[in-house]
């Protein structure tokens, strides 16, 4: 009885020493960021818009955080032009839903990247932003800024985007079509947005039919993305599967702008640096509308349609 006991209490311990070294290396990763600072400059494309928007634009960077009274938000950041601070100029806004345990902090220099571009970009820490919950509220805060905040008035409300990845994509689809202050939106990315039936079993409530404003689509190939199952309403068919990315699609009223691609080869957790350059072309041409941009999507000539880094496109317009 003795060496039994003995011998559980070793188990015990072992297991207390494995818990414990998972929970200090849970610490250390969550204090880590998980996309380096020159991310972009592994990115190379022979789509030479697709290059173009991959990379910085010509606009220095600052940035700064309010805190929040919401838990989850714990911060709204804000990433914008430098030379705001000598101006009077409104900027174009980008809203960002994270991914799953992926607060902002953990891929800022993808924020700054996306600034340089001209736009005012705003995140915060939520790890688990797929309801849109704390995305509306951070739009709420965003329609309301303080008298004495240095960004009152220099927002362009006219022109806000939201962008979101994985959960963050069903949380911007759900901001958009789940709270009233969705009609504040302009024009909305997803890519590898969880799909319809993952999404609903996660308590990630959204609804496509009710997409009013431009949208573009995107996923990858891989078979994180697309298991290529049978019936993706009866089993787990990876993210984003093809499937759904159509049925959503078609979802969309054809009197919306709408567009659906997939990143060829490219898997779930790619998707946020495969997407860059077309994702910003989208937003240049959706809120400032840029034309070197719109030719990413207009017309039989569209980069997008040529592209061998993309496929499975449709374009209604």
């Amino acid at each position: 009885m003795k060496k039994v006991m003995k011998n559980i209490g070793v188990i015990i311990l072992v297991i207390t020493a494995v818990v414990a070294a998972l929970v200090i290396k849970g610490l250390i990763e969550a204090k880590k960021t998980s996309v380096k600072e020159d991310y972009y400059t592994e990115f190379s494309s022979s789509a030479p818009l697709e290059q173009k928007y991959s990379q910085p634009g010509e606009y220095e960077v600052s940035s700064f955080d309010d805190p929040s009274d919401n838990e989850a938000i714990k911060k709204v950041r804000f990433w914008y032009p430098s030379e705001l601070a000598s101006n009077d100029e409104k900027y174009p806004v980008i809203i960002v839903v994270n991914a799953s345990g992926t607060p902002a902090f953990k891929y800022e220099p993808w924020f700054k990247r996306l600034a340089s571009w001209g736009f005012i970009v705003v995140g915060n820490e939520d790890p688990q932003a797929g309801t849109g919950e704390t995305t509306s509220i951070m739009l709420d805060y965003l329609l309301n800024l303080p008298q004495n905040h240095n960004l009152n008035g220099r927002l362009d409300t006219e022109n806000i985007g939201i962008v979101g990845f994985s959960q963050g994509g069903a949380g911007a689809l759900a901001a958009v079509t789940m709270y009233d202050n969705g009609a504040a939106y302009k024009t909305i990315f997803t890519g590898s947005a969880a799909y319809p039936f993952l999404a609903g079993n996660m308590g990630w409530k959204y609804d496509v039919s009710k997409i009013k404003i431009p949208y573009f689509m995107a996923a990858g190939t891989g078979t994180t993305d697309d298991k290529g199952v049978a019936d993706i309403t009866k089993e787990y068919a990876g993210v984003a599967p093809l499937a759904s990315l159509v049925e959503n699609y078609e979802t969309i009223s054809d009197d919306v702008l709408k567009v659906r691609a997939r990143a060829t080869g490219a898997e779930h957790e790619d998707m946020l640096a495969r997407s860059d350059g077309y994702m910003t072309a989208w937003m240049l041409w959706q809120l400032c509308g840029d034309e070197d941009a719109a030719s990413v999507f207009i017309g039989e000539n569209a980069e997008i349609l040529h592209n061998s880094n993309w496929q499975d496109v449709e374009i209604n317009k």
